[in-house]
């Protein structure tokens, strides 16, 4: 009954460092989570931000509206609020303004119980060279396992 949804930022863990990694709620209204549950969300050029307050919210999340929503329907890039524990939320705070790191959404899913959650990760910017260097890792990788399977064939 329940399809598995889980919805990447592929181009976080090009751009960035992940340094430590979260599981936090999301509030949603009624027709968002509708529009997840059918894999209509983006999650590229989005990041975490605090307000005044301390509490995180996700910036730039795209989620399409609903087919059958009508005029309740949401705003597809509204602000939405993560829940996290009040420590967790401390701690990347802290993080976030001494050291200059940035939070951002990994990829967001829904869990056993039919909650919708996104992992954020604690990030720090690559330079140019490091992306570099990554797509030369990632290139002499795929040549070497294409030598090892024409090899044993």
């Amino acid at each position: 009954m329940q399809q598995n949804i889980n919805i990447k930022n592929k181009r976080a863990r090009f751009d960035y460092e992940i340094l430590d990694t979260y599981t936090a709620g999301i509030v949603l209204g009624g027709t968002e989570i509708k529009s997840i549950r059918l894999g209509k969300a983006s999650l590229s050029q989005s990041f975490c931000e605090f307000n005044d307050r301390g509490e995180l919210f996700v910036v730039n999340m795209q989620i399409d509206e609903y087919s059958h929503g009508g005029h309740y329907n949401h705003k597809p890039k509204a602000v939405r609020k993560l829940l996290l524990n009040k420590r967790e939320l401390k701690k990347l705070r802290r993080e976030v303004t001494t050291t200059g790191l940035t939070i951002i959404p990994l990829n967001l899913f829904i869990n056993e119980r039919g909650l919708a959650k996104i992992n954020v990760g604690l990030a720090k910017g690559k330079k140019l060279y490091d992306k570099r260097e990554t797509i030369k890792d990632r290139d002499n990788k795929r040549d070497l396992s294409r030598i090892k399977k024409n090899f044993n064939n």
